[in-house]
């Protein structure tokens, strides 16, 4: 069971919140320091972006992000080596965003053995359709690297079930069509479209794009077993250039997500199941070794 999976499962009933920023903004010694806010503030998974010239879904907030990222000389290889700077102090699962075009440069099979071995639990390639994906998911599934599919509110029954087939750690709902961004409203069909794919899927369903404040959070966690924010974090990180002001105001705003939207009066009906996997699991496990000393004596 991956860091994402384990951290899913013990969710007694609340829902997760993954948050994300874009790494080397404004520059890398600060991305580590916001890691760290973030986690402190009650961030269940953090989502962190590797910029990228011509993304695919980033709105104007994170494209800026991105943009100033670049300028800085980010590259993909300083954010694995920031990963592992981060790993020695913590053990939240950590999550890469990035296009395909960074990772076909940097090689798929040694960008996976690189960035398993500097303490990534999952990766999110929105470009990287999963009718193109098998050379990239035989690295990730041999080196048991969590790769998280998107779907959107188009996606059909049969691209519902494949996502469902392949994916792992979680499912990642885009819950509108376009960019991400904060919105003022989320859609108006959400809960009907999460219900449908929690009917198809067995990991945890979390949805993303247009969460902004605590309201939207509650509302896509009322369906979901959780929710993924950005765009409000790293507008964040774009309007205050004081450290302190900065950091403090991060902390507001996902701690203050966590605790007034994402308590569940009920468990996610997806969790539970999680949960129970797991357990099985280390049933059999503790099963295996008893027997094997047995055989020994």
């Amino acid at each position: 069971m991956s860091r994402i999976e384990e951290r899913l499962s013990r969710l007694n009933g609340n829902k997760a919140l993954v948050a994300f920023f874009t790494a080397g903004d404004p520059d890398l010694f600060a991305s580590k320091e916001i890691f760290s806010v973030i986690e402190k503030s009650g961030a269940d998974i953090i989502e962190i972006g590797v910029p990228f010239s011509d993304p695919l879904a980033d709105g104007p907030v994170i494209q800026a992000s991105s943009h100033r990222s670049l300028q800085n000389g980010t590259t993909l290889k300083k954010i694995i080596e920031l990963v592992t700077d981060i790993r020695s102090q913590s053990q939240l699962p950590i999550v890469l965003m990035t296009s395909f075009n960074p990772v076909f440069v940097y090689g798929q099979k040694i960008f996976v053995e690189d960035a398993v071995k500097a303490g990534v639990d999952g990766v999110i390639v929105p470009d990287l359709p999963p009718e193109e994906a098998d050379e990239f998911l035989a690295y990730a599934n041999e080196k048991q690297l969590d790769m998280i599919f998107l779907l959107a509110p188009t996606s059909t029954s049969d691209r519902i079930q494949r996502i469902g087939e392949i994916s792992k750690g979680f499912v990642y709902y885009v819950s509108l069509t376009g960019t991400t961004g904060t919105k003022t409203a989320l859609s108006k069909n959400l809960q009907e479209k999460v219900t449908t794919i929690k009917n198809k899927v067995q990991l945890p369903v979390l949805v993303g794009f247009g969460i902004s404040g605590p309201e939207q959070a509650k509302e896509a966690a009322q369906c979901s077993d959780g929710v993924i924010i950005g765009s409000a974090i790293v507008k964040m990180i774009e309007t205050y250039s004081d450290p302190i002001e900065r950091n403090r105001n991060i902390a507001d705003f996902v701690s203050g997500i966590k605790k007034t939207s994402l308590t569940a009066s009920e468990p996610s009906p997806c969790l539970p199941r999680y949960r129970s996997l797991f357990q099985l699991s280390m049933k059999k496990t503790l099963l295996d070794l008893f027997l094997m000393l047995c055989r020994k004596t």
